[in-house]
């Protein structure tokens, strides 16, 4: 500093921001200075000023208007494949019905996939609860095409619907109507009164004729990277710079790895992206691992790719959570894998360096899981739990014991008013009025991070201000039923944590981002509502007016 106590040489600022600074280090600052791309100061408007260069450094005066705080992290998406079901296939509007599907969607999804020369029609988005009542069958997709392939994935990507020539290339039937299998493991394949598939598959039997498909074709790397492109303006318009992919070989290639390399090489990647290689229940599993761990060259600052994705059961309102006690039915739910090969699996990806990232709904799904990370994980890997709807009480401890992450849906604390009541014939007792906790990971000293599951929202929120408001209310801001299992609700600030550096730790990278700290790089967001201080059903109005990555303004409302 030179006498009058302003940067001298090489000292000034690029940027100096002024206002209500969150920093998500447990404290308020009323600034920051930013100099090539890090935070060179966190504090008082004072110490601040010292930063600026009249002519060279940009001031940003923010105070009343808002707030400043850390941009978010979505701690499982599926930015992938909902932005990538658009270019590639078909999308079913949620309250389109069976006979609009059969008559409207699949005939001019057929049409599209043949003017397009791919030899696959793909779509997705059709409501289990609306169609259940009278389920499309293969010969009803026959009828409008036999000779390409038809698969639609539900809107919640669980289930599938599909014409023969599908199940014919996968080895379920020969077109004669020889049934060669009748399950799939971790997966159902529905049988009907004539004693073949009806064409609707669950779970893990939908991935596995999936995989049939025409992929490499259906899902090119130019098209993974246009792919990127929307991902990235939602994302940013939204508010996020961080987003860990819920399963990047969805097409069963490794497209959206190379895509994404090959973004961030030419400069146009503007948040960071962590990968997930998934393990269905039927792969095998060694062949998989090495392929997971041979994806990792595609590793770059701001793609990471360390992770490897189970699944350990379905959605417990869909009836195929791993669940105790029993649904009111008698049946347990579809669980995938075995305690031990779970346990196997993770001491095997551990020992890669490779964390797990495991999609967990039912209890006995969460239990086994942390049975498995106790058992074969290496603590420092945060191996991690998703989604999380419900946790015994004797599995809090270990978690908190043994540094198991959580990525939660805060977004689904919420229902109707009524709902338990709904629930009652569908859900295991004692578990209609309860899901998706929140404060006792913060109780348990737990790192639990937000995400929003996109584009499986069940009709919530997909923007970090929305999920906010249900986790601090626990009411939709739209809906607004009552309060929904209100002892797990959330601070503002406890919100805001989980939507930002407890991100960063999931990610493996708070010690660079999810912050406003000296040294980190300065990804942080100009919001235009104060979400720590307005009416708490105002919340979910706040808007990303500006989000900063690195120092540079990647988008301005």
């Amino acid at each position: 500093m030179n006498e009058t106590g302003k940067p001298s040489g090489g000292n000034s600022a690029d940027l100096v921001v002024y206002g209500k600074i969150f920093t998500s280090e447990n404290q308020t600052v009323e600034a920051f200075a930013v100099k090539d791309g890090r935070y060179v100061y966190a504090g008082d408007r004072k110490g601040a000023r010292a930063f600026i260069e009249e002519g060279k450094t940009e001031v940003i005066d923010h105070t009343g208007k808002g707030l400043v705080m850390p941009s978010c992290g979505n701690g499982h998406a599926h930015y992938f494949t909902g932005h990538a079901m658009p270019m590639v296939g078909t999308v079913v509007g949620g309250q389109d019905d069976v006979d609009k599907f059969l008559k409207e969607i699949v005939p001019a999804a057929v049409e599209k996939a043949k003017a397009n020369g791919i030899k696959t029609v793909f779509g997705f988005g059709w409501n289990y609860h609306t169609f259940s009542k009278n389920m499309p069958t293969r010969q009803q997709l026959d009828a409008i095409s036999t000779d390409i392939p038809i698969y639609f994935a539900d809107e919640e990507g669980h289930k599938g619907l599909v014409n023969t020539i599908a199940l014919v290339n996968a080895g379920i039937m020969k077109e004669d109507g020889t049934v060669l299998k009748t399950e799939i493991r971790g997966g159902e394949i529905e049988i009907g009164p004539d004693g073949t598939p009806t064409g609707f598959l669950k779970e893990q039997a939908g991935t596995y004729v999936r995989s049939f498909l025409d992929n490499d074709r259906l899902f090119s790397v130019d098209v993974a990277k246009a792919t990127i492109k929307t991902i990235q303006d939602q994302m940013l318009s939204e508010g996020y710079t961080m987003y860990m992919d819920g399963w990047s070989q969805y097409f069963f290639n490794d497209h959206f790895y190379q895509a994404a390399r090959q973004v961030d090489e030419a400069g146009d990647m503007n948040f960071i992206l962590g990968l997930s290689y998934e393990i269905e229940s039927w792969m095998n599993v060694d062949k998989t691992l090495a392929e997971a761990d041979a994806v990792r060259k595609y590793a770059t600052d701001h793609v990471l790719t360390n992770w490897i994705k189970l699944f350990m059961d379905g959605t417990v309102e869909g009836g195929t959570g791993f669940v105790d006690p029993l649904y009111p039915d008698g049946h347990q739910g579809l669980v995938n894998w075995t305690e031990e090969e779970t346990t196997d699996i993770t001491r095997k990806a551990n020992e890669k360096g490779l964390s797990m990232h495991i999609h967990t709904m039912g209890n006995k799904a969460v239990n086994q899981c942390v049975n498995a990370f106790v058992s074969g994980g290496k603590d420092e890997m945060r191996n991690t739990v998703v989604h999380v709807r419900n946790v015994d009480q004797s599995d809090w401890q270990r978690m908190a014991d043994h540094n198991i992450y959580a990525t939660a849906g805060m977004l689904w604390h919420n229902m109707p008013s009524g709902a338990a009541d709904l629930l009652k014939p569908l859900v295991p007792e004692g578990m209609e009025d309860k899901s998706y906790p929140m404060k006792t990971y913060f109780d348990y000293g737990i790192n639990v991070s937000s995400h929003s599951d996109f584009p499986a929202l069940s009709g919530c929120p997909d923007d970090p201000f929305g999920i906010m408001e249900i986790a601090v209310t626990c009411v939709h801001p739209t809906v607004k039923g009552d309060p929904w299992w209100y002892d797990e609700h959330l601070t503002r600030e406890q919100a805001l944590t989980a939507l930002t550096i407890n991100c960063a730790k999931q990610m493996f990278i708070e010690d660079e981002r999810g912050s406003i700290k000296e040294g980190k790089y300065a990804d942080f967001l100009l919001v235009d509502k104060d979400v720590l201080s307005c009416p708490a059903d105002e919340i979910h109005t706040a808007k990303a007016q500006a989000t900063y990555f690195e120092g540079k303004k990647v988008y301005s409302a």
